[in-house]
């Protein structure tokens, strides 16, 4: 069905609804019209990684994950997957009469919002630091979700509009202030491409004010996104943000002006119960009927798109027997091989089973399923966690030693023991392995979103980027036994590695690589595969917070890669590989970069080829070069291949103060590689990223 043929559809049925009917439809949870044969439905449902909170479905690696694979092939072919189970699960139980939260064909995702400053609690739900990568990534997710049919197959969403990344305590009541370069050049051009590319079904307002604003019904950012750019499909508030206007941010003064204030700016649904006031707004003469009708038209329109109403879609054959289904499992465990990053080896790594003799696997994440899944997770109907993948891959060939070592937040495992109740057995298993695998990290309790986690103290953000301090002590007392050592840290988001990156062996940062996780962390470990994931933000050490613009400070200045100057612990792009590519030559016009790659080692790899541009000429430009253009490829072991890879137009242009994308010197230099031009990344790979001029 043509997105014409719903709208006149939505507005033939929402015709013969009364007002207080149509008012009605405006909440996420929507009841049914017998009359009229309209279901109940209730518009809330998450998969950000996977379906989530509603029951079982196929775990992928935490969204940051997804973007250290930098495989936009992939990410879209995980959103089919997650699109496909969302329908078998609607499918099945519509039948049953369950129509209940997280059961829907709307689902909230992605995030894309930049993560820009590594404190954020909820970075690790984004694709990272960068603008063109999140858009591209994005992109390619909601096209998944979606599908290519006229009939949706389930109805993406982009949030949160806009300007959101912190701090998580102040949210309901914060205004993030960004200047129009900001604005253009970094927070909002991911939105942009998802709705005019991507063809995002919908997009999710933020808590906070923008500039003043109230995102939720902000004239600022709908002139945006009705005008400027197109967008065609419904609006939806974040949970209880409406009622954040008169609680916290202080724009109204009751309920009922807040709904005006949503409905009249744009917000057609409301997460929340905010809306419940709709009908004493509108017999107070506040709203009027047409306000009503036009978000109600909206939302039916969505409705009709998804085939939930009229004759259904091709979509309502997919059986239930599609969740979890092994095709499924398979991108799942390929998606969490791709994207683990190998940050340091020192040449122990890959391990052998048949000579690393009597193997310590230690640490409060080793046998964590929570470390597995982030947050906004679903239900697996397995799990193999670090320390199982381990066990099961190396089988009778060597001894398997464990210890929790530490507790992962608190200074104690047992609330009766004294603190680090959990050290004296890490030590004493470390000196009777041969080689140690330390397993640390985070999980949703430590970092994660304001009401939603344990760390209730800072609201789900981190206070620093230090690892809690029984993990500390925990590291410190390992290495100190001598053992060969592997750090795997499972986290996500930027952590201060200085100690292992000192005095480690090896480091293997898995992210949260999804209920299955385990065994792709041990295959990577034991050599199966290749590490090939790269960073999608900056590592930074603990004390380059003082460098940083303040938490509150939304000025991009001083902050990611492309503006950071000082040197981070490891780079954005950043990843080693068992193998050695090495980049042969380059040639580039303003469309496309042609790389020569060489698989110059012993074994198979996939590598992440890199560009990235930088206008030499404009004072206009960010200081550092910036990503461009990716493409992940496949070299067998001395293999030697070219590339084409497709540079971004919007890399060619600079924004000026005013907010105004123009074009550059024309004074430019392409910097293609497997990770980012700077000094940090040489000093860490051995390896010098190629460059050309590029003239047009």
């Amino acid at each position: 069905m043509t997105r014409e043929n719903a709208k006149k559809r939505a507005e033939a049925l929402v015709s013969q609804m009364t007002v207080a009917e149509r008012a009605s439809q405006l909440r996420f949870d929507a009841p049914a019209i017998e009359r009229l044969g309209v279901p109940e439905y209730n518009w809330w449902n998450e998969a950000l990684h996977g379906l989530a909170r509603g029951g079982t479905a196929t775990s992928f690696p935490q969204a940051i994950g997804l973007a250290a694979m930098f495989d936009d092939a992939l990410l879209e072919k995980i959103g089919a997957a997650v699109s496909t189970e969302a329908r078998a699960k609607y499918n099945a139980l519509s039948r049953e009469g369950d129509r209940d939260i997280y059961h829907g064909l709307t689902v909230w995702s992605p995030n894309v919002n930049i993560f820009r400053d590594p404190r954020w609690g909820r970075g690790h739900e984004t694709y990272g630091e960068d603008p063109y990568l999140t858009a591209r990534l994005g992109t390619a997710y909601v096209k998944g979700l979606q599908g290519e049919g006229e009939t949706l197959r389930t109805a993406a969403c982009a949030k949160h509009f806009a300007v959101h990344s912190g701090p998580e305590a102040l949210r309901h009541s914060f205004n993030a202030v960004a200047s129009e370069k900001d604005l253009e050049e970094t927070y909002l051009p991911a939105f942009r491409t998802l709705v005019q590319e991507a063809k995002v079904e919908s997009v999710m307002g933020a808590y906070n004010r923008t500039n003043g604003e109230v995102c939720c019904a902000s004239d600022t950012l709908m002139r945006k996104l009705r005008g400027e750019w197109g967008f065609e499909g419904h609006f939806v508030s974040d949970c209880w943000a409406i009622r954040d206007f008169h609680e916290n941010h202080k724009v109204t003064t009751e309920p009922a002006e807040s709904v005006t204030k949503a409905l009249k700016a744009g917000c057609d649904l409301n997460c929340g119960c905010t809306y419940q006031h709709i009908m004493a707004a509108y017999e107070r003469g506040m709203i009027t009927e047409e306000d009503i009708t036009r978000c109600a038209v909206r939302l039916f329109t969505t409705r009709y798109l998804l085939g939930d109403l009229g004759a259904g879609s091709e979509y309502d054959s997919i059986p239930y027997t599609a969740v979890e289904a092994p095709e499924h499992l398979a991108l799942a465990h390929k998606a969490a091989l791709e994207s683990c990053v190998l940050l340091k080896n020192d040449g122990l790594l890959p391990l052998d089973a048949g000579r690393c003799g009597t193997l310590g696997v230690i640490g409060p994440n080793a046998n964590s399923r929570a470390a597995l899944i982030g947050n906004y997770h679903g239900t697996a109907s397995r799990y193999v966690t670090v320390l199982e993948g381990i066990q099961d891959l190396v089988g009778d060939s060597c001894r398997v030693l464990y210890s929790e070592g530490s507790s992962l937040g608190g200074d104690r495992v047992e609330p009766l023991a004294k603190p680090h109740d959990r050290l004296a057995e890490a030590v004493a298993v470390a000196k009777a392995s041969d080689t140690v695998i330390l397993v640390l990290g985070l999980d949703e309790t430590l970092e994660g979103e304001e009401g939603d986690t344990g760390n209730s103290y800072y609201s789900g953000d981190k206070a620093d980027l230090l690892l809690p301090e029984g993990q500390r002590l925990l590291l410190e007392r390992v290495l100190a036994v001598g053992r060969p050592t592997v750090v795997v840290l499972m986290a996500g988001s930027a952590i201060d590695l200085s100690y292992a990156q000192c005095c480690a062996d090896a480091i293997l940062l898995s992210w949260y690589p999804g209920a299955g996780g385990g065994r792709a962390v041990a295959e990577l470990l034991f050599g199966r595969e290749s590490p090939s994931g790269k960073l999608p933000v900056t590592f930074y050490c603990n004390e380059a917070l003082a460098e940083l613009p303040d938490f509150t400070d939304y000025a991009m200045r001083g902050r990611t890669y492309r503006y950071y100057e000082g040197t981070p612990l490891y780079p954005f792009g950043y990843g080693l590989s068992y193998a050695r590519c090495e980049l042969v030559s380059l040639g580039a016009d303003r469309e496309n970069a042609r790389v020569r790659v060489k698989n110059t080692g012993e074994r198979a790899t996939d590598e992440v080829i890199e560009l990235y541009l930088h206008d030499e000429g404009s004072p206009l430009a960010p200081p550092n070069p910036v990503l461009c253009g990716f493409r992940r490829v496949r070299l067998e072991a001395g293999e030697e291949r070219e590339f084409t890879v497709p540079i971004h137009p919007d890399a060619f242009t600079v924004v000026t103060e005013q907010g105004a994308r123009v074009p550059g010197s024309g004074n430019w230099t392409l910097y293609a590689g497997f990770g980012a031009p700077d000094k940090r990344t040489e000093t860490l790979t051995g390896r010098k990223a190629a460059a050309v001029r590029v003239n047009v």
